[in-house]
């Protein structure tokens, strides 16, 4: 059995990047003609006018005050609403290859790593771009990394459960080096007509390297202490859209074929069984939380985030233990807690413990003890 580090990781930030109060405008473009459109049935009671959203409405609910995104024109036009990302032909890469790479080239440099040192690609996200071939083989050939490549999805929680994937096949000896990586565009699932929810996502893509310690020479090493996974079945977080709807026409164009969530249960339901399954996980370790000098939790909402370290902790949480990158990346699902982490790493000192902890769809949640090296 091999002990296995994470050696680098890496950040693809799209170039455009969408403020509060442009998606406001927009949006609220988008309900006064729709009010204007449905006048009479509105005042007749048979269809029920819609409600402006506001750029404080936004930040008190989720903390979010900006977010990246692969197109901005497409999702601000009233009219449309939704990105514009023209198909591209089979002989280029796929843009989801594209963001993965330039999170992949970053990471390999942070670990001081070429293509030649990594054996496998496992390209672990919420929203794959097609059913196959898999875009981690994309990616791998894109590199030029000799090996496997495959594809997971455990929706929110997929970086963690990507990371224990890769742990276990470098501890067992299947691979020296593996690359790790989430590529989100979830702004091509959000439904920019929904006021409860237009303002979630972002999109962007991480990397992470894990490799065999005895190999490893990067600067930027932590040791993987342990890995701890638990999902739990539920309908709170859920998108319908598949290659089944095509053979039931009666659900084509129904919002439930975008991002759909029931946020007020998923905050009662997910805070609680996240705080429980670090709190557990740092035990079976014999550490305390007040071993812990970060928490990099997934990027959702930073109320969530809040609760879950206070649970933990038994008190608010410094801004350094607990650090946010929600406020202008927005929720990048998968990528979320890797941002956080490949953000706020360098200053730890050696010998720091850290958690990385994502929760999200399934429900899944994923915890990673990590100790600087």
């Amino acid at each position: 059995m091999h002990n296995v580090v994470i050696s680098g990781t890496g950040l693809y930030t799209p170039a455009n990047s969408i403020s509060n109060e442009e998606l406001v405008q927009s949006f609220n473009a988008y309900v006064q003609q729709f009010n204007a459109d449905h006048a009479v049935a509105i005042e007749q009671g048979d269809v029920q006018a819609l409600t402006e959203s506001s750029a404080a409405f936004i930040e008190k609910a989720s903390g979010i005050k900006s977010r990246f995104v692969m197109d901005k024109e497409g999702i601000l036009d009233p009219q449309r609403m939704t990105p514009r990302l023209p198909e591209r032909s089979n002989d280029e890469w796929s843009i989801l290859c594209q963001m993965a790479v330039g999170a992949a080239e970053q990471a390999l440099q942070r670990a001081g790593k070429t293509a030649a040192d990594i054996d496998g690609v496992i390209v672990a996200c919420s929203n794959l771009q097609r059913a196959y071939p898999a875009i981690a083989i994309e990616v791998q050939e894109a590199l030029g990394i000799q090996g496997f490549g495959f594809d997971m999805n455990v929706a929110c929680s997929s970086a963690t459960f990507g990371i224990q994937n890769a742990c276990n096949s470098i501890q067992l000896g299947q691979a020296r080096a593996i690359l790790m990586v989430n590529p989100e565009i979830c702004t091509g699932h959000l439904n920019f007509r929904d006021r409860d929810s237009h303002f979630i996502f972002g999109d962007a893509a991480t990397a992470v390297i894990l490799e065999r310690a005895d190999l490893a020479t990067s600067e930027y090493q932590f040791d993987i202490v342990s890995t701890k996974l638990l999902t739990k079945f539920s309908n709170n977080i859920r998108n319908n859209f598949g290659f089944l709807n095509r053979a039931a026409e009666e659900g084509i164009g129904a919002s439930d074929k975008l991002f759909v969530q029931e946020g007020r249960k998923v905050f009662r339901d997910v805070c609680p069984m996240v705080a429980e399954l670090i709190g557990q996980h740092l035990l079976e370790n014999q550490l305390s939380v007040t071993d812990v000098k970060r928490f990099w939790l997934h990027q959702a909402n930073l109320s969530m985030n809040h609760l879950i370290v206070k649970k933990l902790l038994g008190r608010e949480a410094e801004v350094e233990e607990a650090p946010v990158i929600l406020d202008t990346y927005a929720n990048t699902s998968s990528a979320g807690s890797v941002i956080a982490f490949h953000t706020y790493q360098d200053d730890l000192p050696k010998g720091a413990v850290a958690v990385l902890s994502s929760f999200g769809a399934g429900y899944s949640i994923g915890s990673v003890i990590l100790r600087k090296r």
